[in-house]
């Protein structure tokens, strides 16, 4: 049973100073922000009363800042209507932070103020049923109106009026009335110059005319074409820029896979962009559209842009699926990088180089939560609650869980792409095995299960320094006593054999246990669901099957599974040339 506290703990925490204040007003906004729409009780109250109580005492500009993060995730509706109550700038970020579905939108949209609702024709991912509803409420965007660019008599349009600084309403006369009669405010203030006053008619009239000749003349433009305003820049400098080509870039979808999201550098280019439509390079075994259906990571994935300079061309892309916590699928998050060959292929030992890459990417934040996670611990930076310091001491155990299992991804990824060999050495894989099903009987025994050893009598040596003999048997023999099921004892069997050729073998033989036995392929096995006694990685056994695996090819042997059978089989070290070393002979598959 698992019961969540952490709204209860941070409605208890103290909060003495400026510092502590901002520090709770972040950690609700968090925790309701993610809470279900139909949440209530007695401490959802208290969290909406104690948010109103901070937002009196922390500025405006500081909680507008806090909503626009990229951390803060806003999907409860009551939340998203009291800060759309809330000061002009609060409101704005928490509008164009909510992420709501269209069903609650709809609810939503006449409980909202008046201003807030004039903010949702900013945005473009709210579903036609929100935008009729806006509509009919008079909601929509002002489009300039039409307006001969050529013709300076013309009177200017009637558009919105532009505010100036200090909110003060800057109203355009017609130019044949006079330049000083251009400026008309609601209150007295130091107003521009007639000449300014024109300026600012001539940019409207210009981008007028754009709009017009876009229309006309250019067509429909692609999607991530990045158009440019014809308000004189220097077109030199713009070509320069155009050459630049953009190397790797962020993005986040939609639910519909539509490019919501991107780096600055390239969100005008590719915003709007739908991942399904892209152009695949290779034939690979699931198509893109096929793996957004079926809601499945994108692993390096070629595929081709059109558009801008700085984005056309090939792409590698990589990405993984999002859900709430309601376990609704809400987008994909993920990267575009430049292919490491001009064809678009990448090169032998490309993917576990660019897989140790993004490991090294991850530890360096895991590494930073861990460290602080263990000074509020430790209280380095002063006295901490009992419950912060216990928390810090869970985040702590998770970081150092990640780390670990980074270490086996990298330690994969180097096996696989021959980065990595085990240390040569001679090892007694019987004494090892022996000593490993010893220490395994502490959780074996009060459970009925276990192993029973037979092995050939004298000494068996591999071609492996101890350490890697004892990571090796341990992984594998650990994998097999954490899907043993109470009761269950699975016989281990190890002897000299002698294999095609001529060449001495040692091999281990073991029943899968029931858990394993009845998948179709054990290697592909999926991490248990709750946690087990033995635990031998954060991927579960699937994967430590396939790390020991890709152990037993580097150390010159083989790991097998078929007919419900493990077999081990690594080579013996005799008398003679070192078997571990530049003459060692490797077992085939």
């Amino acid at each position: 049973m698992h019961i969540d506290d952490r709204l209860a703990t941070v409605l208890n925490a103290r909060t003495d100073g400026r510092v502590a204040m901002r520090i709770q007003y972040r950690q609700l906004l968090d925790l309701v922000g993610t809470s279900a729409a139909e949440a209530r009780g007695d401490l959802m109250d208290a969290a909406h009363i104690r948010l109103n109580e901070l937002a009196a005492l922390i500025p405006p500009d500081e909680r507008a800042r806090m909503l626009a993060e990229p951390g803060v995730r806003l999907r409860n509706p009551r939340l998203v209507v009291d800060l759309a109550g809330d000061h002009p700038s609060v409101a704005l970020a928490a509008i164009r932070g909510a992420r709501l579905a269209e069903e609650q939108w709809l609810d939503l949209v006449p409980a909202l103020p008046l201003a807030s609702r004039g903010l949702l024709r900013h945005r473009r991912d709210l579903g036609p049923a929100v935008e009729a509803r806006l509509e009919q409420l008079g909601i929509t965007d002002r489009a300039l109106p039409g307006v001969d660019a050529g013709d300076p008599s013309q009177p200017a349009p009637d558009i919105a009026e532009p505010r100036l600084a200090g909110g003060n309403i800057l109203r355009l006369a017609p130019r044949d009335e006079g330049a000083a009669a251009a400026a008309a405010i609601q209150r007295p203030f130091s107003g521009p110059a007639a000449d300014e006053v024109d300026g600012i008619g001539a940019i409207v009239r210009r981008i007028e005319a754009f709009c017009k000749n876009r229309e006309t003349s250019e067509g429909l433009r692609s999607a991530h074409d990045a158009p440019r305003l014809p308000l004189g820049e220097n077109d030199d400098d713009d070509e320069a820029g155009q050459r630049r080509i953009v190397q790797a870039f962020s993005f986040a979808t939609d639910a519909a896979g539509r490019i919501g999201w991107a780096d600055v550098s390239v969100a005008g280019m590719v915003g709007g962009l739908l991942l399904t439509a892209i152009r695949e390079l290779d034939e690979a075994e699931t198509p893109l559209d096929e793996l957004f259906r079926r809601r499945l990571p994108i692993r390096a994935a070629v595929a081709e842009l059109d558009g801008a300079p700085p984005i056309a061309g090939p792409w590698q892309i990589d990405a993984g699926p999002e859900f709430d916590e309601a376990g609704h699928f809400i987008g994909y998050v993920g990267r575009f990088r430049r292919p490491s060959t001009s064809d678009g292929h990448q090169a032998p030992g490309a993917e576990a180089d660019r897989i140790r890459q993004i490991l090294h990417e991850l530890r360096t934040p895991v590494n930073a939560i861990q460290g602080f996670a263990e000074m509020i611990h430790q209280q380095l930076f002063g006295v901490a609650p009992h419950e912060y310091r216990a928390l810090a001491a869970s985040i702590a155990a998770d970081a150092a869980r990640m780390l670990a299992g980074f270490e086996e991804l990298d330690r994969l990824a180097r096996l696989d792409s021959g980065a990595l060999e085990l240390n040569a050495g001679e090892s007694d894989i019987a004494t090892i095995v022996a000593g490993i099903v010893h220490q395994l009987e502490a959780h074996t025994g009060p459970r009925g299960s276990g192993f029973e050893l037979v092995a050939d009598e004298g000494v068996l040596i591999v071609p492996l320094a101890p350490e890697e003999a004892e990571r090796f048997s341990w992984r594998l023999l650990g994998t097999l006593a954490g899907a043993t099921a109470p009761g269950e004892t699975i016989r281990l069997e190890l002897r000299r054999v002698m294999l095609f050729g001529g060449l001495p073998a040692i091999e281990l033989e073991a029943r899968l246990p029931s858990a394993l036995a009845r998948l179709e392929d054990p290697f592909d096995a999926a991490p248990p669901e709750t946690d087990q006694a033995v635990n031998t990685g954060m991927f579960g056994s699937g994967f430590a099957l396939r790390l020991s695996a890709a152990e037993a090819r580097a150390g010159g042997g083989k790991l097998e599974i078929g007919a419900g059978t493990l077999r081990l089989t690594l080579p013996a070290k005799v008398p003679g040339p070192q078997i571990g070393g530049p003459n060692h002979a490797a077992i085939t598959r």
